[in-house]
């Protein structure tokens, strides 16, 4: 049972101590025969949602850019892995804005997909940023993965995560943790299938 994990590292510097994180997470990922694929959004150039809703009708965002490139590989994916810095006790804003079209832009259902989120600081904001991200999962339905500790990695410098013991097991045990969960709902979808639906009641408060 191959399981395929799409990662998007938020972090705006190549090789810096987001990506030690997830790197510890891809070692264990490899060890478990899981696919992966790290994306990095943090260096590139990406708008926020405009709210046009043409995503409806052409079936992908309006902006061309890195978001349509994303969605094909997160449909595909069983589990999706989101890691940014920290800023201002905040995701990334390129990455929040990625997110915000990825999700919003995309019809295909995400039920059941694990979600993880990972969040890099020198000091504090990493619960703040932990639980802004994890609100794209709990909106869709995906399961979020947890470790021994919240998901967060401690550094300053560029590679002085990799001092961080403690952070660095915690992303070994969430991708262990992710991975079993990953292959547990694929064998509950073979036996009982996805959880049924209701159609979606909309209620606006005005």
């Amino acid at each position: 049972m191959t399981m395929k994990v799409l990662i998007i590292n938020g972090s705006s510097k190549v090789d810096g101590n987001t990506s030690i994180a997830v790197n510890e997470m891809l070692k264990v990922f490899e060890a478990e025969g899981v696919e992966t694929e790290v994306v990095l959004i943090g260096n590139k150039d990406v708008r926020g949602c405009i709210s046009c809703n043409s995503c409806d009708e052409k079936g992908k965002c309006v902006f061309d850019d890195v978001v349509n490139e994303l969605a094909p590989k997160f449909e595909e994916a069983d589990g999706l892995v989101v890691a940014s810095p920290v800023y201002y006790a905040s995701a990334n804003g390129t990455l929040i804005s990625c997110l915000d079209r990825l999700f919003y832009s995309t019809d295909f259902d995400k039920t059941m997909k694990v979600g993880a989120s990972v969040a890099v600081a020198r000091r504090g904001g990493c619960s703040a940023t932990y639980d802004e991200l994890n609100k794209y999962f709990t909106i869709s339905g995906m399961p979020v993965a947890s470790s021994q500790y919240w998901n967060s990695v401690h550094g300053n410098v560029k590679g002085e995560a990799k001092k961080d013991l403690e952070g660095l097991q915690t992303m070994r045990t969430l991708a262990r943790n992710m991975t079993f969960l990953m292959k547990s709902i694929a064998l509950g979808k073979e036996k009982y299938g996805l959880p049924e639906t209701e159609e979606h009641q909309w209620t606006n408060f005005i």
